[in-house]
């Protein structure tokens, strides 16, 4: 059994900041078993754009407000407290933060911790062996 809080988390490697979010990595792929669960704040006044070639994501706003654009259709999506959306087709989409936005999300595979998106939104696929040299 693991048991962890966020104040557990915060400020440790664990603690991915970036320019228009923060990701606070609680359930890890070294955890094994099979997802990674994150507490992640997109910053209000901020878009992000994201396309999960390598994972599917699952998303539920527990805090904010937002607008979700799936890039490849347009389509426009309110984002509040009790909105959840599934990226289950690797959609290329943004995130327009209005307020601080927050999230609560899983991933498939599971990330390792240190993923970061790269210059197309995407983050790369680690394995957790790969990561126990870095």
């Amino acid at each position: 059994m693991i048991v962890r809080s966020l104040n557990d988390i915060v400020g440790t490697d664990r603690d991915v900041q970036a320019e228009t979010w923060a990701s606070r990595r609680l359930v890890l792929a070294k955890e094994k078993v099979g997802f990674s669960l994150h507490d992640t704040v997109l910053y209000a006044g901020t878009e992000t754009r994201m396309w999960y070639a390598n994972h599917i994501e699952a998303v539920y706003c527990i805090e904010g407000e937002g607008e979700l654009v799936n890039e490849e259709t347009g389509d426009k999506h309110r984002i509040e407290p009790g909105v959840m959306y599934l990226l289950d087709g690797h959609e290329h989409h943004v995130l327009r933060a209005h307020t601080d936005v927050r999230t609560v999300c899983v991933f498939n595979p599971p990330c390792t911790g240190r993923e970061v998106h790269d210059e197309n939104g995407v983050y790369p696929l680690i394995t957790e062996q790969e990561g126990t040299d870095a």
